[in-house]
Protein backbone atom coordinates (compact mmCIF):
# COMPACT_ATOMS: atom_id res chain seq x y z
CA UNK A 1 0.00 0.00 0.00
CA UNK A 2 3.07 2.21 0.71
CA UNK A 3 4.23 1.74 -2.96
CA UNK A 4 1.10 2.90 -4.27
CA UNK A 5 0.49 5.70 -2.31
CA UNK A 6 4.03 6.72 -2.92
CA UNK A 7 3.55 6.03 -7.04
CA UNK A 8 -0.22 8.18 -6.84
CA UNK A 9 1.73 11.50 -5.02
CA UNK A 10 4.66 11.47 -7.36
CA UNK A 11 2.06 11.07 -10.65
CA UNK A 12 0.15 14.31 -9.38
CA UNK A 13 3.68 15.81 -8.98
CA UNK A 14 4.88 15.09 -11.84
CA UNK A 15 1.98 16.43 -13.86
CA UNK A 16 1.22 19.38 -11.77
CA UNK A 17 1.22 23.17 -11.42
CA UNK A 18 -0.94 25.90 -9.03
CA UNK A 19 -4.31 26.28 -10.84
CA UNK A 20 -7.56 28.35 -10.04
CA UNK A 21 -9.64 25.44 -9.33
CA UNK A 22 -12.23 26.57 -6.51
CA UNK A 23 -15.45 24.66 -6.89
CA UNK A 24 -18.67 25.88 -8.63
CA UNK A 25 -22.37 25.36 -9.70
CA UNK A 26 -21.83 22.66 -12.35
CA UNK A 27 -18.61 21.39 -11.99
CA UNK A 28 -18.75 17.19 -11.54
CA UNK A 29 -16.37 15.51 -9.20
CA UNK A 30 -14.97 12.52 -9.57
CA UNK A 31 -12.56 10.95 -6.56
CA UNK A 32 -11.22 7.64 -7.00
CA UNK A 33 -8.79 6.31 -3.74
CA UNK A 34 -7.90 3.78 -1.03
CA UNK A 35 -9.29 3.50 2.35
CA UNK A 36 -6.04 4.08 4.50
CA UNK A 37 -7.92 2.71 7.67
CA UNK A 38 -10.02 -0.18 7.23
CA UNK A 39 -13.10 -1.08 9.60
CA UNK A 40 -12.73 -4.93 9.15
CA UNK A 41 -9.75 -7.04 9.88
CA UNK A 42 -8.01 -6.66 6.39
CA UNK A 43 -7.97 -6.08 3.06
CA UNK A 44 -8.17 -2.84 1.00
CA UNK A 45 -11.13 -0.99 1.25
CA UNK A 46 -11.52 0.63 -2.51
CA UNK A 47 -13.95 3.73 -3.56
CA UNK A 48 -15.17 5.96 -6.09
CA UNK A 49 -17.70 9.27 -5.72
CA UNK A 50 -19.44 11.14 -8.27
CA UNK A 51 -20.85 14.27 -7.36
CA UNK A 52 -22.58 17.28 -9.47
CA UNK A 53 -22.75 21.18 -8.47
CA UNK A 54 -26.29 21.83 -8.05
CA UNK A 55 -25.74 24.89 -6.56
CA UNK A 56 -22.14 27.27 -5.68
CA UNK A 57 -22.27 25.08 -2.31
CA UNK A 58 -23.55 21.50 -2.90
CA UNK A 59 -23.44 18.94 -4.73
CA UNK A 60 -25.52 15.61 -5.27
CA UNK A 61 -24.28 12.55 -6.88
CA UNK A 62 -23.17 8.77 -5.76
CA UNK A 63 -20.54 6.74 -3.90
CA UNK A 64 -18.72 3.31 -4.52
CA UNK A 65 -16.93 1.21 -1.41
CA UNK A 66 -15.75 -2.12 -1.94
CA UNK A 67 -13.25 -4.59 -0.28
CA UNK A 68 -12.57 -8.10 -0.36
CA UNK A 69 -10.42 -10.22 2.14
CA UNK A 70 -9.60 -13.89 2.32
CA UNK A 71 -7.71 -15.62 4.95
CA UNK A 72 -6.64 -19.04 6.59
CA UNK A 73 -6.79 -20.50 10.23
CA UNK A 74 -5.40 -23.32 10.36
CA UNK A 75 -6.76 -25.65 7.88
CA UNK A 76 -9.74 -23.27 7.16
CA UNK A 77 -10.25 -20.60 4.67
CA UNK A 78 -12.44 -17.66 5.30
CA UNK A 79 -13.11 -14.40 3.07
CA UNK A 80 -15.58 -11.68 2.85
CA UNK A 81 -16.70 -8.82 -0.02
CA UNK A 82 -18.53 -5.73 1.36
CA UNK A 83 -19.95 -3.42 -1.47
CA UNK A 84 -21.69 0.03 -0.32
CA UNK A 85 -23.34 1.79 -3.11
CA UNK A 86 -25.70 4.72 -2.08
CA UNK A 87 -26.43 8.61 -2.69
CA UNK A 88 -24.38 11.48 -1.21
CA UNK A 89 -24.50 15.38 -1.30
CA UNK A 90 -21.86 17.32 -0.03
CA UNK A 91 -21.68 21.15 1.12
CA UNK A 92 -18.62 23.23 0.02
CA UNK A 93 -17.31 25.49 2.66
CA UNK A 94 -14.78 27.62 0.87
CA UNK A 95 -17.34 30.65 0.13
CA UNK A 96 -18.90 30.32 3.61
CA UNK A 97 -15.22 30.50 5.45
CA UNK A 98 -13.93 33.26 2.82
CA UNK A 99 -11.43 30.72 1.75
CA UNK A 100 -8.83 32.41 -0.51
CA UNK A 101 -7.09 29.48 -1.54
CA UNK A 102 -8.56 28.96 -5.17
CA UNK A 103 -7.58 25.56 -5.33
CA UNK A 104 -8.97 24.34 -2.03
CA UNK A 105 -12.23 22.69 -1.97
CA UNK A 106 -13.22 22.26 1.78
CA UNK A 107 -16.78 20.01 2.08
CA UNK A 108 -18.83 17.61 4.03
CA UNK A 109 -21.91 15.51 3.98
CA UNK A 110 -24.38 12.58 4.22
CA UNK A 111 -24.67 9.92 1.98
CA UNK A 112 -27.67 6.77 2.25
CA UNK A 113 -27.56 3.33 0.20
CA UNK A 114 -27.19 -0.25 1.02
CA UNK A 115 -24.26 -2.59 2.10
CA UNK A 116 -24.23 -5.88 0.83
CA UNK A 117 -21.74 -8.18 2.87
CA UNK A 118 -20.85 -11.78 1.53
CA UNK A 119 -19.11 -14.60 3.93
CA UNK A 120 -17.56 -17.58 2.63
CA UNK A 121 -15.42 -20.30 4.27
CA UNK A 122 -14.56 -24.11 3.54
CA UNK A 123 -15.06 -24.77 7.18
CA UNK A 124 -18.63 -24.63 8.45
CA UNK A 125 -20.29 -22.47 6.48
CA UNK A 126 -21.73 -20.38 9.36
CA UNK A 127 -20.75 -16.86 8.40
CA UNK A 128 -20.41 -14.36 11.25
CA UNK A 129 -24.16 -14.63 11.91
CA UNK A 130 -26.11 -11.82 12.09
CA UNK A 131 -23.23 -9.39 12.81
CA UNK A 132 -23.12 -8.50 9.25
CA UNK A 133 -26.06 -8.16 7.74
CA UNK A 134 -26.91 -6.83 4.30
CA UNK A 135 -28.73 -3.15 4.81
CA UNK A 136 -29.47 -0.07 4.56
CA UNK A 137 -26.55 2.45 6.20
CA UNK A 138 -25.97 5.90 6.77
CA UNK A 139 -22.85 8.15 6.58
CA UNK A 140 -21.36 11.21 7.37
CA UNK A 141 -18.39 12.24 5.41
CA UNK A 142 -15.62 15.80 5.63
CA UNK A 143 -12.78 15.83 2.97
CA UNK A 144 -10.85 17.96 1.55
CA UNK A 145 -9.44 18.28 -2.46
CA UNK A 146 -6.36 20.10 -3.41
CA UNK A 147 -6.32 20.51 -7.31
CA UNK A 148 -3.06 20.89 -8.74
CA UNK A 149 -4.09 21.56 -12.44
CA UNK A 150 -7.83 23.00 -12.63
CA UNK A 151 -9.12 18.85 -13.36
CA UNK A 152 -6.87 17.33 -11.28
CA UNK A 153 -5.42 16.80 -7.35
CA UNK A 154 -6.08 15.15 -4.81
CA UNK A 155 -8.47 14.18 -2.06
CA UNK A 156 -8.31 13.16 1.63
CA UNK A 157 -11.70 12.11 3.24
CA UNK A 158 -12.52 11.35 6.92
CA UNK A 159 -15.58 10.16 8.50
CA UNK A 160 -18.49 6.58 8.16
CA UNK A 161 -20.63 5.25 5.54
CA UNK A 162 -18.08 2.41 4.08
CA UNK A 163 -15.33 -0.34 4.59
CA UNK A 164 -13.24 2.53 5.26
CA UNK A 165 -13.59 5.88 8.00
CA UNK A 166 -10.00 7.32 5.99
CA UNK A 167 -9.74 7.47 2.28
CA UNK A 168 -7.16 8.92 -0.08
CA UNK A 169 -6.92 9.01 -3.61
CA UNK A 170 -7.00 11.21 -7.09
CA UNK A 171 -9.68 13.83 -7.20
CA UNK A 172 -11.06 14.69 -10.88
CA UNK A 173 -13.25 18.07 -11.57
CA UNK A 174 -14.57 18.49 -15.40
Amino acid sequence: MNKTLICLVGLICLFSYTAQAQYAKGDKLLNLGIGVNSYYNGGIPLSASFEVGVTDAISVGAGFDYLNYNYRIGGAKYGFSILYIGARGSYHFNELLNLSIEELDLYGGASVGFRSFNWKDNYSNSGLGGSYDNGVFLGIHVGARYYFKPSIGAFLEVGAGGSSNAKLGVAFRF
